[in-house]
């Protein structure tokens, strides 16, 4: 059994049908559109109750918000680092517990990732850690919302307004999830970046949103993931009637007012995210039942379950990832092993720290110790969890799982 497939249907097949007619390959109305609708969703209610009884109003308590679609998250958060003005000289605090694509963006600007440790309950950036971590060249922090779970914003709102940091947001795992009341993506902090890969709670195969309430970064964000020209093709061919009205001249005339990069997303992938945006809701109930039923069936289990979101939070529930036991029958690379050859389920670790890593062993500064990440390497599995599995399926891991750990 696959880790976590992709939940694709016939409406999304339908979709990019369309858009491939179209004769819109590049950036186009669906990209547009699709900005638009992921916006107004961030403005709306996302914790619809049914499935998640602790899910709290999820309104947007901002103004407008400007959403940008690029190709990747990677490129959406570098983007943000970029708008920002982050370069050589300064430093951003980022959890070593994390993919490597959250440090690197720091170092595409030429700024420097300080690793700070996380919270041992969440996963999440411990602003204790991050605390101890500023110095006077800190000017910004990129927490993660690990597995889907929330960080607390209000906190990370105070600590960032403590030391003068602009808040960039990586919430690869995070969409659609609520933090204190307030939808993730919505909020104060200058940028907020999802990830629309394969395996992630809602896709466009490769994709992702920088989301912001800053205009202006916004339209910084727009011109530089377009080789910073001054209106992409979508706005050129608009302008010269092949879309609407004559509007700005000549569709070859354009300006390239910075140097900017190939971020853009394409209108086929904007079309598959369009329809699983309008089941993003749906998928993420059906993962939190999954959750639900796995914490009844591994409780009493020599493992640590994964923290749950508290009140007022809605969790994503993209990783679903337990932690064996010091009194575990056997260790982390004996259960995945095991997992694969004996029972052929697919598992994932996330993640290997960033402090354990050559690379940002030297392009990072990594005060340390980590021992929270240190402890939860050697002992975190992700299981699978995906909204298309089947009740057969999930007690296939459910048994699996008690088998390894020697209950029956």
């Amino acid at each position: 059994m696959p880790f976590a497939p992709p939940d694709i249907g016939e409406a999304e097949i339908a979709a990019v049908t369309a858009a491939l007619r179209s004769g819109w390959l590049t950036t186009g109305p669906a990209a547009a559109a699709f900005e638009a609708e992921f916006a107004a969703a961030l403005a709306g209610d996302l914790s619809v109750t049914t499935a998640d009884p602790d899910a709290a109003s999820g309104k947007s308590k901002t103004g407008r918000l400007h959403a940008v679609a690029v190709n990747s998250a990677t490129a959406g958060l570098h983007l943000a680092v970029e708008a920002l003005g982050l370069g050589p000289g300064d430093e951003v605090i980022v959890p070593t517990w994390t993919f490597t694509a959250t440090a690197e963006v720091v170092r595409y600007a030429g700024a420097t990732p300080v690793l700070a440790d996380v919270d041992p309950a969440t996963l999440c950036l411990d602003l204790a850690a991050a605390r101890a971590a500023v110095t006077p060249r800190t000017r910004a922090v990129m927490p993660v919302h690990y597995a889907g779970l929330p960080v607390q914003r209000a906190e990370l709102a105070a600590f960032a307004r403590e030391h003068d940091l602009a808040v960039i947001e990586d919430a690869a795992h995070a969409f659609p999830a609520v933090s204190q009341g307030v939808n993730v993506g919505a909020g104060d902090s200058a940028a907020v970046v999802f990830s629309f890969y394969a395996t992630k709670t809602m896709t466009t195969g490769e994709g992702g949103m920088l989301v912001t309430g800053d205009a202006d970064l916004a339209a910084r964000a727009r011109t530089m993931r377009l080789h910073g020209i001054s209106r992409d093709v979508f706005a050129r061919y608009s302008a010269a009637g092949m879309t609407g009205p004559a509007a700005a001249g000549p569709a070859w005339r354009y300006e390239v007012v910075a140097p900017g990069f190939k971020y853009n997303l394409t209108d086929p992938a904007a079309a598959m995210g369009r329809v699983q945006l309008t089941r993003a809701v749906a998928m993420r109930q059906a993962r939190a039942a999954v959750a639900a039923r796995y914490d009844e069936a591994f409780a009493g289990l020599p493992v640590r379950l994964p923290a749950h979101a508290g009140p007022g939070d809605v969790h994503a529930w993209h990783l679903y990832v337990i932690r064996l036991g010091e009194d575990a029958p056997i260790g982390r690379d004996e259960f995945i092993e095991r997992a694969a050859r004996e029972h052929r389920i697919g598992t994932s670790v996330h993640f290997i720290p960033l402090h354990l890593h050559p690379a940002w062993q030297a392009e990072a500064i990594s005060p340390g110790p980590f021992p929270v990440a240190d402890d939860a390497f050697a002992r975190c599995v992700s299981l699978p969890l995906f909204p298309a599995m089947t009740g057969e399926q999930v007690e296939r891991v459910i048994t699996a799982v008690r088998r390894l750990l020697g209950a029956r």
